[in-house]
């Protein structure tokens, strides 16, 4: 993937489909996508904590789980992780072990967010592995989608 905002632009679609079906499924609608650095997207996943009542079934989790199976290989120091809400503290610090290249996300999560908010995983001195990142790519259309699907639930 190129490291220019058109090819994250790509990815995130991607993702954001993943999204919308987890939110169609009555998942917190969230997406990831891992993407090689050609391009290839492989592995598309979307939240399924409800269906697999598993609270570790975040959509990164389950991506960056299938890339590394694909592959064979436990770490991808060549892959960029693309989602649409910046990760919790457990996502962050699984894309650390997993050495991906780039972490690129949507929408900022002040409340539960790892990265930006909260613990802020890659700024502590026990982080090992320090991706780059990008925040912020199609956030407004990332947040949207979140806002809908709990505001849909509220009384």
């Amino acid at each position: 993937m190129n490291q220019g905002p058109t090819s994250a632009g790509v990815a995130m679609v991607a993702a954001l489909e993943a999204a919308r079906a987890a939110g169609a499924r009555g998942e917190v609608p969230v997406g990831a996508v891992v993407v090689a650095a050609d391009g290839t997207l492989l592995a598309v996943a979307g939240n399924e904590t409800e269906a697999r009542a598993d609270p570790s079934a975040h959509a990164e989790m389950l991506a960056l789980r299938a890339a590394a199976a694909r592959l064979g290989v436990p770490r991808l120091p060549d892959c960029d992780l693309v989602v649409t809400l910046e990760p919790c503290p457990m996502c962050a610090q699984a894309a650390s072990f997993f050495r991906i290249r780039r972490l690129i996300f949507g929408a900022y999560d002040p409340k539960g967010g790892g990265v930006e908010h909260g613990a802020r995983v890659f700024e502590a001195r026990s982080c090992h592995h320090r991706p780059e990142l990008v925040g912020g790519v199609c956030e407004c259309e990332c947040a949207a989608l979140l806002r809908g699907f709990f505001a849909a639930r509220r009384p």
